[in-house]
C-alpha cells in the first residue's frame, strides 16, 4: 500500500451496507473522509474474495467448453476410405500446397473473394501472418528485404491485439501508435505517417476489433483501400479474424478489402486473414489468407521450402461439416446462445458497480470476444495486479499497446468466453473489488499531494 495511506484516519462503518448505498455517488465528488470510509470497506471486500482461494480466467478469447461441444460432430463427417477422396484429390497424401479447392472456395464465400486468391494453411492464422512478414523482411514480396532496410516503422492502431504487436516488434520494427476512434484507426493521423517509405505497414482488425469491437466504417475502409504510402512495398494485414461473429445483432455484411484495394490500384497492397478457430476448434481449426494472384504466387514460392503442404484431412473435415456460408453462420448463431449470456453479465455488472462511480468506461460490443475497459487513469496495472493476487487471471495491462506500454495506464482486457456464467460473476467481482480499490488508493493520494 503507498505510504500515503494514513488508515488511522479511517473511521466509517463498513459494515452498514445501509450507509455505502446512500453514499453510491461519484468518487470523483466524494470528501476524502467519504473516500477513506469507501476505502475501508473495499479493503475488506477484497480480503474476503482473496480468502476464497479462487482461480478464475479471463485472459484470453478462449471459446468454453459447451460451444467446443456444438461442433463435436464434425470429428465423425470422414468414415470410409471414398470420405477422403474430394475434388478428384486424395486429402490425405501429399499435395496441393495452396489448399483443399472445396476449402479454398469455403473460404473465399466468407471473405468475399474469389476462390484463387486464397491460400488455406494450418490451424493457426498468426503463423500466416508471421510468414508474410517473414518473406518480405527475408527476400522482399514487392521491393527490396526490408532486413536490408536502415529503419523499418510499422503502424500499431491501438488499443489493439498483443499478439500482432509481438510479430512486428521480434523484427525489430519501430512501432508507431495509431489511436482507434468509433470509426476505426485515426486515418487523418495513418494518411500523414505513410508519407514517410520507413513505414512499411499497418495492422488492422477491421471487424469487432481486438479489444475495443469496433467495425471499420465503410469511409475508413474506402480511405485505407486508396492509400497511396510512400513505400512501393507497403504491406496491408488485415486480420477478418471475427467477420462472422455476431453475438447480439444478426449477421453484419462487410465491403471485401481486396476488391476495394484493386478499385484504387493497390490490389497488390493487403493481405486478408481469417480462421475457423472461434467456429470450430481454436487448437484444431483452419486458416487462410487472401491475397492478389501475384502475392499468391511470390508466397507459394516462399511457403514450398518450407512445407509439402497442410492438413487436407482438416480441410476436407471443415468442408463437409460447414458445408458453405450459410452452414457457418447457422454454427455462428448457435455459438451466439452461449456468448451472449456471459457479455451480458460483464457488462451488467460494470453497469450496476461501476458506472455509478465514474472510475472507468468501457465498450459494449455486439460481435467478437472481448470488452475493452477503461479504467482510472494510472490504475490499471495495479488493478491488474490486484485480480491476480486475488485468483483472477487477465491479459496484463497495458498490453493492448506497443511494447506493452499504455501510455494512460488505463486499459484493460476481458475476455468472457471460457468461463460459466456462475465463475464470470465471480470473476467480475474480483474486477470490480481490484478496479475500486486501485482508483480509490490513486484518489486518496492525490488528497495528500
Amino acid at each position: 500500500m503507498p505510504a500515503c495511506y494514513n488508515m488511522g484516519k479511517y473511521t466509517g462503518n463498513v459494515n452498514n451496507p445501509v450507509e455505502r448505498v446512500k453514499s453510491m455517488k461519484a468518487y470523483a465528488q466524494r470528501t476524502k473522509e467519504e473516500l477513506l470510509e469507501e476505502l475501508g470497506h473495499v479493503e475488506k471486500e477484497y480480503q474476503a474474495l482473496k480468502e476464497l482461494g479462487l482461480n478464475l480466467n479471463i485472459a484470453r478469447g478462449k471459446p468454453g467448453s459447451e460451444q467446443l461441444d456444438l461442433v463435436r460432430p464434425m470429428m465423425d463427417v470422414l468414415n470410409t476410405e471414398s470420405d477422403y477422396i474430394c475434388d478428384g484429390i486424395d486429402v490425405r497424401n501429399y499435395g496441393n500446397l495452396e489448399g483443399l479447392p472445396a476449402c479454398r472456395k469455403l473460404f473465399a464465400e466468407l471473405l468475399g473473394v474469389k476462390p484463387e486468391n486464397v491460400l488455406v494453411g494450418g490451424n493457426a492464422s498468426l503463423l500466416l501472418m508471421y510468414q508474410v512478414i517473414n518473406a518480405a523482411y527475408i527476400h522482399g514480396l514487392r521491393a527490396n528485404a526490408w532486413c536490408k532496410c536502415e529503419k523499418v516503422r510499422w503502424l500499431c492502431p491501438a488499443p489493439g491485439y498483443d499478439r500482432h504487436f509481438k510479430i512486428t516488434e521480434s523484427f525489430g520494427f519501430e512501432l508507431v501508435t495509431v489511436p482507434m476512434t468509433p470509426e476505426g484507426p485515426e486515418m487523418d493521423l495513418v494518411e500523414e505517417l505513410i508519407k514517410d517509405p520507413a513505414v512499411k505497414g499497418m495492422w488492422c482488425v477491421p471487424k469487432y476489433s481486438n479489444p475495443d469491437g469496433v467495425i471499420y466504417s465503410d469511409d475508413t475502409i474506402r480511405r485505407i483501400a486508396a492509400m497511396k504510402p510512400a513505400a512501393e512495398d507497403f504491406l496491408l494485414m488485415w486480420d477478418n479474424a471475427y467477420c462472422v461473429h455476431e453475438f447480439a445483432v444478426s449477421y453484419q455484411p462487410f465491403p471485401s478489402i481486396l476488391a476495394e484495394c484493386e478499385k484504387k490500384g493497390n490490389g497488390d497492397m493487403v493481405f486478408e486473414f481469417a480462421s475457423t478457430s472461434k467456429i470450430t476448434f481454436p487448437g484444431a481449426g483452419v486458416s487462410c489468407f487472401a491475397c492478389s494472384e501475384e502475392n499468391l504466387r511470390r508466397m507459394i514460392k516462399e511457403l514450398t521450402v518450407q512445407i509439402i503442404s497442410y492438413d487436407k484431412v482438416n480441410q476436407l473435415r471443415h468442408v463437409r461439416y460447414l458445408k458453405d456460408k450459410e452452414g457457418v453462420l447457422s454454427l455462428m448463431r448457435q455459438h451466439a446462445q452461449v456468448l451472449a449470456p456471459k457479455f451480458f453479465c460483464v457488462l451488467e455488472t460494470l453497469e450496476r458497480e461501476i458506472a455509478p462511480l465514474g472510475i472507468a468506461q468501457w465498450e459494449k460490443p455486439v460481435g467478437g470476444y472481448f470488452i475493452s475497459v477503461n479504467v482510472l487513469p494510472g490504475t490499471a496495472m495495479e488493478t491488474w495486479e490486484l485480480c491476480r493476487d486475488a485468483g483472477l487471471t487477465l491479459t496484463k495491462a497495458g498490453a493492448s499497446f506497443p511494447y506493452g506500454k499504455d501510455p494512460q495506464d488505463s486499459n484493460i482486457r476481458v475476455a468472457p468466453s471460457l468461463p460459466p456464467v456462475e465463475q464470470l460473476e465471480q470473476a467480475m467481482q474480483i474486477f470490480c473489488c481490484s478496479m475500486k480499490l486501485a482508483a480509490l488508493r490513486k484518489l486518496v493520494c492525490s488528497f495528500e499531494s
